[in-house]
Parts: structure tokens; sequence; C-alpha cells
């Protein structure tokens, strides 16, 4: 698996691709019709991201000294923006994420291209996977919060 670093630099680069940012919405729409829907039980008032615009759930698992996300949301832009979080936090450590620098975000234009409303979702999402990652680097390696 490639570091989380590697990662952001795939998608940077899969993004320089496109010149027009109608095209990147394009892709980031194709990216979260790409994702697994969330299981129902998971869609619950806990795992929604507070501060988002449209729905959005994170469900967060431990594992192996690793957190695996599942998430989902209500909008396809959105759903996008999560596919490319997951890709990028999901199957690492708690340290990995907590202390993760999302440089991809600016370097693809995402936060200069999005409302204010989707860019404060999109902190939100970021500050609750991080948190996530808070919560079991306190626990340890004891199973499931």
């Amino acid at each position: 698996m490639s570091t989380l670093n590697e990662t952001q630099d795939e998608i940077v680069e899969e993004f320089s691709i496109f010149d027009d940012w109608m095209d990147k919405y394009a892709y980031l729409i194709e990216l979260g019709n790409a994702l697994l829907p969330l299981d129902n039980r998971y869609k619950t008032q806990s795992n929604l991201i507070e501060g988002c615009q449209s729905r959005v759930w994170i469900q967060a698992s431990y594992e192996n000294g690793v957190i695996h996300f599942d998430a989902e949301s209500d909008a396809v832009i959105v759903k996008g923006i999560v596919a490319l979080l997951l890709r990028v936090l999901s199957d690492r450590t708690p340290d990995d994420i907590i202390n993760s620098d999302l440089y991809f975000i600016d370097k693809i234009g995402l936060k200069e291209h999005l409302s204010p409303t989707r860019s404060n979702g999109l902190v939100s999402m970021v500050k609750q996977m991080k948190l996530y990652a808070l919560a079991f680097k306190a626990k340890g390696d004891k199973p499931n919060l």
C-alpha cells in the first residue's frame, strides 16, 4: 500500500489532467458513484457529520492497528469528496491520520471551487476523521469503540 502522501500525490496527478473545473466536477461525481453504499445500520445520528449542508455519514472501525472508514453522502459532488478522503485516510494508523497534512485539497483547487457551506463540510469531515483517530489511539488496541 502506498503512503498517505503518495496517495495524495496520485490524486493531484489525476486532477492535473483536467484543465476545466466542470471536468473536475464530473470526475468527482464519477468517484462518488464508484463509492460503495454505506450499510443502513451505520446511517445513524452519531455517524452524521455536523456542519455539512448535505447529509454525510462516516463510520470508523479499528482493527490490527489501522482505522477503516466507510462513508456516504446524499449529494453527488460531496460523495466524490468523501471518496477522496477515504482513499487518503482509510486503512491508516491513528498517528498517520492525526499527523496528516491533507495538501491535496489545496493542490487540486478543491477548497477554492467549493461553496462556503461545502468547504465547511469538508473541514468538518476531516475533523471528524481525525477525532476518530484520536479516540482509537487513546483507546489503544482494544476492539471497537
